[in-house]
């Protein structure tokens, strides 16, 4: 569809700047459904302000004052008064394991704040599991957050079997990078005294060198393995509740990191039936060996190349997941120097360490992006970053390719060496995009307070520095870690402040800092970008896909603590109602 003409106007009654982009009669199908007397908030380049927007099917075809607006309208067509409401486009989760993480959610016991608050809470949840299934009957758990229990430390196995003897029971921690064992589920997996921490993996061990039952990275599959799969029926499932939850939130397209082919394959068949009102790029997981990576790029690189096409633009085959390092939870992740304890203390002799030998990433990342393929990689510390982005900077001197838009996940504490690189690889090849969790501060901010310390505390999350530098960010929430809504990550770009302060309201900082409008378009058009989709989704422009949002307030006026509680009260998919909250009339 071609953009015929764009008219500026200034609406002096409502203070509000439009700039209505209107196809001309011959051309636009008339508006079968439009949306007057509101704020759109376009974040197209101007970030400009309307009053209405009109929708033809799948397709925005007008944006504008209510009277311009109104015109494009079939005579049958539905309008809905927003009576001063916002609009937004439909908001973006850049990364999040929406398969996996909405699988889990439904059939693992949630030990999340605020669900539990202390260890006994957890005891008290497993014990009442317990109770309700056989002798050996696994007992899985995820969310717990030792920043948010009262006694401040770890779960372990010593607490967990008075409340389970006869379950073996496993309880992942909200990263996901490291969790809990009782003794019988150690026992089960060979866990003893003896048995050597595996490749890039640590054993927690009491001071006489027995397992705490805590699993950090790699040594968590010394149990993990043992626990029951679960079904293709159960991820779909899970998938089909992600969506709902998803559309509630006023999001409507979602990169989902290390999807696996059986997780696809339920993508498809929830597609199938109409039902995945969102758009899912997908990143296969690339694996750790060479092998591995051949195998990939054989089976998926030549219907993996979004920079040529999305297909239908909802269910898109988009890369490759790779990781470099671990957590900042977990203190595992790869850094320069020894990570903090309780947010003054040192834990010496530990930085962290690699996933995997990073000559091998740094290797696959060159093999997945000689085959034309797009890349992310986890990447917490700054040792890690550095290692991931000279990996880039190398791929790109050698083999020059624009428009990959390779990402760093997380990208937590970049160095100015990382963050000089991105900015140089971004202007230059279209690649090196941050793809942070500006909810780390917020969700995971008491532990992680303790454990960068001060100093690396204040340069977490740097998207300040991004800005000033001309560095683009795609956000995402990294749910399971952290809550889905993506209000909750413009909210935390702004604000900076940890969940519960157990080291003070503000270890973070306001140096890194955004405004309202930049931390909207982190979930919006910048995230559209690192789905290859800027050009259809991610703003309120004519010729877009019609997913869109609507809001009881406005983001860019109200008081920063206000976008927090943020409502959605409708949301658009495709052109279509797929959200109404509950007693909302229009």
């Amino acid at each position: 569809m071609s953009l015929a003409r764009v008219v500026a106007v200034l609406s002096s009654a409502l203070c509000v700047a439009t700039a209505p982009a209107l196809l001309t009669a011959q051309q636009a199908p008339r508006a079968d459904l439009v949306l007057y007397n509101g704020r759109v908030l376009t974040v197209d380049a101007k970030d400009r302000v309307a009053q209405a927007v009109a929708l033809a099917g799948s397709t925005i075809v007008a944006v504008g004052t209510n009277a311009e607006v109104q015109r494009m309208a079939a005579p049958n067509a539905r309008r809905i008064d927003l009576a001063g409401r916002t609009v937004t486009p439909g908001l973006i989760d850049a990364h999040a394991h929406f398969a996996s993480a909405g699988t889990t959610r439904l059939f693992v016991l949630d030990l999340s704040y605020p669900v539990v608050k202390s260890v006994a809470d957890i005891v008290a949840a497993v014990k009442a599991k317990a109770a309700t299934l056989p002798k050996g009957a696994w007992i899985e758990g995820q969310g717990w957050d030792e920043g948010k229990l009262a006694e401040k430390r770890m779960v372990n196995a010593k607490d967990l079997d008075a409340a389970a003897p006869d379950n073996p029971v496993y309880l992942t921690q909200t990263t996901g990078h490291y969790g809990v064992a009782n003794s019988l589920a150690l026992k089960l997996g060979n866990v003893t005294k003896d048995t050597p921490n595996p490749p890039a993996g640590t054993i927690d061990r009491n001071a006489d060198g027995t397992p705490t039952g805590v699993l950090k990275e790699g040594a968590q599959g010394l149990v993990r393995r043992l626990v029951p799969l679960r079904g293709a029926g159960d991820t779909e499932r899970g998938i089909r509740d992600m969506v709902k939850g998803f559309n509630a939130e006023g999001m409507t397209a979602v990169k989902d990191p290390g999807v696996s082919p059986s997780a696809w394959d339920s993508y498809k068949k929830v597609q199938a039936d109409n039902a995945l009102n969102v758009r899912v790029f997908a990143l296969w997981l690339g694996g750790r060996s060479v092998e591995g990576a051949k195998r990939l790029i054989e089976q998926r690189a030549a219907t993996t190349r979004p920079y040529e096409s999305t297909g239908d633009d909802h269910l898109i085959s988009g890369g490759i997941k790779l990781y470099i390092d671990g957590s900042g939870g977990a203190r595992t992740a790869w850094l320069y120097d020894d990570w903090n304890r309780d947010f003054t203390g040192v834990d010496k002799g530990n930085h962290g360490y690699p996933s995997s030998a990073p000559d091998t990433i740094r290797l696959l990342i060159r093999m997945f992006h000689d085959a034309g393929m797009h890349v992310s990689v986890h990447s917490i510390g700054d040792q890690g970053i550095d290692w991931v982005m000279d990996s880039y900077d190398q791929a790109m001197r050698e083999n020059p390719k624009k428009g990959l838009r390779h990402g760093i996940i997380h990208s937590n504490i970049p160095s100015d060496h990382a963050i000089d690189l991105m900015a140089k690889l971004q202007h230059t090849f279209d690649a090196g995009y941050p793809e942070p969790s500006a909810t780390f501060t917020w969700w995971l901010g008491d532990t992680y307070a303790g454990n960068f310390g001060a100093t690396r505390s204040a340069r977490l999350n740097p998207f300040a520095t991004f800005k000033s530098k001309g560095i683009l960010w795609a956000n995402g929430s990294d749910f399971g870690v952290t809550p889905f809504a993506a209000r909750y990550g413009i909210w935390s770009a702004i604000a900076r402040e940890p969940l519960l302060g157990v080291y003070g309201g503000d270890p973070f900082g306001r140096k890194e800092s955004v405004d309202a409008k930049t931390a909207l378009r982190a979930v919006t058009v910048w995230a559209a970008r690192q789905l290859f989709l800027e050009t259809k989704i991610g703003s309120v422009e004519v010729g877009k896909y019609a997913d869109l949002a609507i809001w009881d307030r406005d983001f860019y006026t109200v008081p920063t603590a206000q976008i927090k509680d943020a409502k959605c009260l409708m949301t658009i998919f495709n052109g279509k109602i797929v959200y109404q909250a509950a007693g909302v009339t229009f």
